[in-house]
Formats: C-alpha cells, structure tokens, sequence
C-alpha cells in the first residue's frame, strides 16, 4: 500500500511539473507574438506619418504651383477644395453603398430580395439564398416573386 502512495505522489508531481512546463512556454509564445505584434504596429505607425508628411509636401507643392499664375490666397483655397474632394471620394468608397429606395423597400434594384445579394457579412461570405416559394403556397415574408416574362398587363380600375 505504501508503494501505491509513492506512486501516486509521484504521478501527481509529473503532472505539475508539466502544466508547469506548459504554462511556461504558452507565456513565452505569447510575449513573442506581442514582440512581433508592436514591431508591426510600429511600423504601420511611421508608415502613416511619412505618408502624410508626404501628402503635406504634395499638397505644398500644388500650392506654389497654382501661385505661379494666381494669386496666393486663390491657389491656398484650389489646393483646399482639391484635397477635400480628394477626401470626400475616398471616404465615399470606403462607406458600403448608400441605400436608395430600392433598398428601402428591402429589394435589390435587380430585383432580388437584398438580403439575398449582401456579402460580406460574416467572413466576407454572402448570405445563403433565400427560399423559393413552395409551389402554391405563400412566399416568405417580405418577398415578392418575379414576374413571369410573358405576363399579362393588367389594369386596374380605381372607383
């Protein structure tokens, strides 16, 4: 019986030894991966103060040059209105597309249910398809079947 104990006293310091072990090298990665993580960040950091010290520059350059044939005060306020054209574009493509009513009513302007034609919502994977109607029965809430190609017009009367 002593000898089961020792046995198990030992199996038991194996164990701690290891999670010990364990913890120590998760921590090592981790601090690695933090090291090579600021190293990047710091990098990203300089990049965007070199690039606007550049777009400064540009901005300066484009300034001087309408000075030649303006007067100062103009070329200052061309050189303004360029760079917040510039400014508005760019945000203007980072924004995903304005809703228009075709959006309002909750269609696509193809038509299709817009749910249907969103990507990018979860892991830049669009949205499974919706459904089709079963054969007559009612369609989903909010969906409108296509209209077959060979429909009749039809016009209603108001009373």
């Amino acid at each position: 019986m002593k000898r089961l104990d020792h046995l198990e006293h030992l199996d038991k310091q194996l164990v701690d030894e290891l999670a010990q072990v364990a913890r120590e090298t998760v921590r090592e990665e981790l601090r690695e991966q933090t090291r090579k993580q600021r190293r990047k960040a710091a990098l990203y950091a300089a990049s965007g103060a070199l690039a606007l010290y550049a777009g400064a520059a540009l901005a300066l350059a484009v300034g001087l040059a309408l000075a030649l044939g303006v007067p100062d005060w103009a070329a200052a306020l061309i050189t303004a209105v360029i760079l917040g054209a510039l400014a508005y574009l760019l945000r203007g493509m980072a924004r995903p597309s304005r809703p228009g009513p075709a959006h309002a009513a909750g269609m696509a302007p193809d038509g299709d249910s817009a749910r249907r034609t969103t990507a990018g919502a979860v892991g830049g994977m669009p949205y499974p398809p919706v459904p089709p109607a079963p054969h007559g029965g009612t369609a989903a809430p909010g969906t409108v079947p296509p209209r077959p190609a060979d429909a009749p017009d039809v016009h209603h009367r108001r009373a």
